[in-house]
């Protein structure tokens, strides 16, 4: 029997030590994050010349090291340059499976535009800079860190966990996402997926402000217009004139406006939104909220560009090309034209407007044809916002407040686009949940100097890990 007073001497040794386990397994992932971010930051998986393979493999190496056995990690593609990872932690099978999901690949970016080298990991200033480190290879390193961790740690969670790592979210040819639907689909399947690709959380000058759950997204789609003119000699010019015609169907379009629609995921945006801002901005904010919106509010909030992308469809002309020769009257005049549509919305019935707004038969207006990694032709779908589920939506509150102390978690509709619709369109409700604080007016994904604060990356990795334990046993 021991000493009373040694007794007491050990159970302050024990308490004193207790934490270390804890402390010690966050600092040996935060020396793995930076790691394996470094490893990905400095692999070029750009479109032009670079290689997404390489790094999957790379990740995939990591995981195999880490104990995942050989069949549960796969890399597979439909290009040697662009194959995919995907890795699966075996749970209890209690439940349906979740899938987390980024892209490995990043945008061109040139050393003559950066002050540092776009493919070198640089810590600068409280920043890690590089391409990718926000769009979005510190969601993939997290990912690979915090799978990692899972399993490291021998709890089987509830439900299989997968991780999927994929090509081209930023374009070129052989999207990774459509390919596994297509290919192989038994890999990914899940109840629902939550892609670190969405969703930001938004700091201003070092404050938090909100954590953002991307349950829905606006779908991206290109019209042509074109005109077609037999032309002929500059010096004997007419009114048929085929950059006229296009012109003009132009400048209509300019002064058009979609009708604003709100389904629930705006709705819900403007009214916890309005909690933030508050002034004549917020007033606007809940008018435009209600069942039956203030038409006055919608006109306000209209004027500022983001709200307008939020309210309604846009469409806007992005490339023109015409003419074949300085002294010839153009046989060609064509645009493009970019829309961003609202979720569940028809393409088709946009094309029918835009033939109405253009409103020259002479101005052919088709969808710009975009093919599969197998050559097919995908026609433009209908793709609908993912239902807010509040198992969900609960597991990221109490996550981020265990890192950040309490936090308004809002759901949100992108304006951009993300690999979500492919999931969304095949029946995979699919959340974008990035974890990691940018910086409000100065978020340079796709820009010079694309950059992640240290701190912030790290808390992301924590965040991450507490949602992954949370979504792994949620009933």
């Amino acid at each position: 029997m021991l000493h009373r007073k040694n007794a007491s001497l050990l159970l302050c040794t024990i308490l004193s030590l207790a934490p270390a386990a804890p402390a010690q397994a966050q600092d040996d992932a935060k020396q793995q994050s930076r790691a394996i971010f470094r490893q990905l930051i400095e692999i070029n998986t750009t479109d032009s010349v670079g290689n997404v393979t390489t790094a999957a493999q790379a990740m995939a190496s990591r995981l195999l090291d880490a104990g995942f056995p050989t069949q549960d990690v796969i890399v597979d593609g439909p290009n040697d340059r662009k194959k995919n990872l995907v890795v699966r932690l075996h749970g209890t099978g209690s439940q349906k499976p979740v899938l987390f999901l980024a892209h490995l690949d990043v945008v061109e970016a040139r050393r003559e535009d950066w002050t540092t080298d776009p493919f070198q990991f640089v810590e600068k200033d409280g920043y890690f800079y590089g391409r990718g480190t926000v769009d979005i290879k510190d969601g993939a390193a997290i990912l690979v860190t915090n799978f990692i961790r899972m399993k490291k740690s021998g709890v089987a969670p509830s439900r299989d966990l997968i991780l999927a790592l994929t090509a081209d979210e930023e374009g070129g040819s052989f999207n990774g996402v459509e390919w596994l639907l297509k290919h192989h689909r038994d890999w990914i399947d899940a109840e629902y997926c939550v892609n670190l690709d969405g969703g930001d959380f938004m700091s201003d000058k070092g404050k938090k402000i909100y954590g953002a759950v991307q349950a829905s997204e606006k779908v991206y789609v290109d019209f042509q217009f074109e005109v077609k003119n037999p032309g002929g000699h500059s010096s004997r010019p007419t009114r048929d004139n085929a950059i006229y015609h296009l012109s003009e169907g132009l400048a209509r379009l300019s002064k058009f406006n979609f009708p604003a629609e709100l389904n629930e995921i705006t709705r819900s945006m403007l009214e916890k939104s309005a909690a933030l801002e508050g002034g004549p901005l917020a007033s606007d904010m809940k008018a435009a909220a209600k069942p039956s919106p203030d038409n006055a509010a919608l006109v306000h909030l209209s004027e500022n560009e983001f709200y307008n992308a939020i309210l309604r469809t846009t469409c806007v002309a992005t490339m023109l090309f015409g003419g074949h020769a300085p002294n010839a009257l153009p046989q060609t005049a064509r645009a493009n034209v970019n829309c961003r549509i609202l979720p569940g919305e028809d393409p088709n019935k946009i094309k029918d407007t835009l033939i109405k707004v253009v409103d020259d038969p002479k101005i052919n207006v088709t969808f710009v044809e975009q093919h599969s990694a197998d050559g097919e032709l995908i026609l433009p779908e209908k793709v609908p916002p993912s239902p807010l589920r509040p198992d969900l939506m609960k597991s990221v509150e109490t996550s981020a407040a265990a890192i950040w102390g309490p936090l308004p978690i809002m759901p949100v509709m992108d304006t951009g686009a993300s690999d979500g619709r492919y999931l969304r369109t095949a029946g995979i409700p699919t959340y974008g949940i990035a974890g990691v604080f940018l910086d409000l007016d100065n978020r340079r994904a796709h820009g010079q100097d694309e950059r992640v604060r240290v701190q912030d990356f790290y808390d992301g990795v924590e965040f991450n890990y507490k949602l992954m334990q949370a979504v792994a046993t949620a009933k």
